[in-house]
């Protein structure tokens, strides 16, 4: 008799809409199921339970003057639910679900809007965020909030999430967290890392933001079969890193966009090394671009193909040489492969001409691809109008490389 009543106790039903009470009211470990209706938000969870609303039917909707759901407690689960209408403000980070100095909390399948924030995590460890669908409130893209946000959390699973419309997607002051199969579109920064170390940024879609990965001030992090395309805005990088060190890129596609992968200052800590491997740089305006780079990179056994340019120098004071370029396909080596190997005879070497000045004066790519231009660089080739500057080397260059799927083509 006792087990049952316990059972019971643990697995309420709630018809109305005095969500707070019914959670104040309940045993620690009780399941709250919401039934379809609209319940008052502005809740706070400081003990464990779990909230479900089975078909997302269940709408908890806020005041519109602060965080819809507040959770103080460990051991939380979160699913199933419809959440909207948090507030506004930027400076309190006004959100769908904020977590506060909790482990073990569980975020799964639920559908968020007109949130400024999303679900933000602070302070949060050995977590779970997947299944979600989340978009801000139509508000101008630089004032929306994030859509994820991981401020001093640690070893937490973000999964399979959509992050539609938002502005960021931020890991923060945080390690040892998996991001993985998550798609973002017409965001800000659709995954931005600061002061963040030892992640994993696995098997992601996206698309049509402003910035795709951004690494800043982090180190010891693999990025691995991520795909980043059409990031074309003011910005306009694929991939990019920044003070940042001890890296592993590895198969990822970056495609479509201004800049594909952008390094500034990367690698930052003398004595590092940050590798790229296999990754398909393809039909971005600059496929590399490097800024103020001192350090040595790896390149191996990468495809780059369709850039408007392969490399890019931004700053005069970078050592490009310094890099290691080793077993990459380049579409415009012009060497031969006579004992059929499938590495050119001759090394692949890429040359910056005076004519190129468009790298360093923005105002002169208006004519990039003009017959005037055109003309000047098949001139400098042959009568140079003054020493060309070598950005690269790659001793072993590969001959021919397959299109896996045919958007690549």
């Amino acid at each position: 008799m006792k087990k049952i009543l316990f059972l019971l106790l643990t697995s309420t039903i709630l018809f109305g809409s005095a969500l707070q009470e019914a959670i104040d009211n309940a045993p620690s470990g009780a399941k709250i199921t919401l039934q379809a209706g609209e319940y008052h938000g502005n809740i706070v969870i400081n003990k464990p339970i779990t909230l479900d609303g089975i078909d997302k039917s269940a709408v908890i909707v806020g005041d519109y003057n602060a965080s819809v759901i507040t959770i103080k407690s460990s051991n939380v689960v979160i699913k199933n639910l419809t959440i909207k209408g948090s507030g506004e403000s930027a400076e309190k980070i006004d959100s769908a679900i904020v977590a506060l100095e909790s482990d073990n909390i569980t975020i799964e399948h639920n559908h968020i809007e007109d949130c400024l924030f999303g679900i933000d995590f602070q302070m949060v460890n050995r977590s779970r965020i997947s299944d979600n669908y989340i978009t801000s409130k139509d508000l101008e893209l630089g004032i929306r909030g994030d859509g994820i946000r991981l401020w001093t959390s640690h070893d937490n699973q973000v999964l399979n999430n959509t992050v539609y419309k938002s502005r960021d997607f931020v890991i923060w002051y945080s390690s040892g967290n998996i991001i993985e199969d998550n798609y973002g579109a017409y965001n800000r920064y659709s995954l931005h890392f600061m002061y963040a170390g030892r992640n994993m940024v696995r098997n992601n879609l996206f698309e049509h933001n402003s910035v795709g990965i951004f690494f800043m001030y982090s180190s010891g992090t693999t990025a691995i079969g991520n795909t980043v395309r059409n990031s074309i805005g003011a910005f306009g990088v694929g991939l990019g890193l920044k003070d940042a060190s001890d890296f592993t890129i590895m198969d990822n596609n970056i495609i479509y966009n201004a800049r594909g992968i952008y390094l500034d200052q990367s690698p930052f800590q003398p004595g590092t090394v940050n590798t790229f491997k296999r990754n398909k740089i393809l039909y971005n305006s600059h496929g590399v671009e490097f800024q103020m780079s001192r350090e040595r990179s790896v390149f191996n056994e990468n495809i780059i193909k369709g850039n408007m340019e392969p490399i890019v120098n931004a700053s005069p004071r970078s050592d490009l040489l310094a890099n290691d370029w080793n077993n990459n396909y380049w579409d415009d080596y012009e060497g031969f492969d006579r004992d059929k190997d499938g590495i050119g005879d001759i090394p692949f070497e890429h040359y910056v001409y005076a004519d190129k000045i468009w790298l360093y004066n923005p105002t002169v790519k208006f004519f990039y691809g003009s017959v005037v231009m055109d003309l000047l660089n098949f001139l400098s080739k042959f009568i140079p109008f003054s020493e060309p500057t070598l950005l690269a080397i790659d001793e072993r260059p590969l001959m021919e490389w397959k299109f896996e799927d045919e958007e690549q083509r």
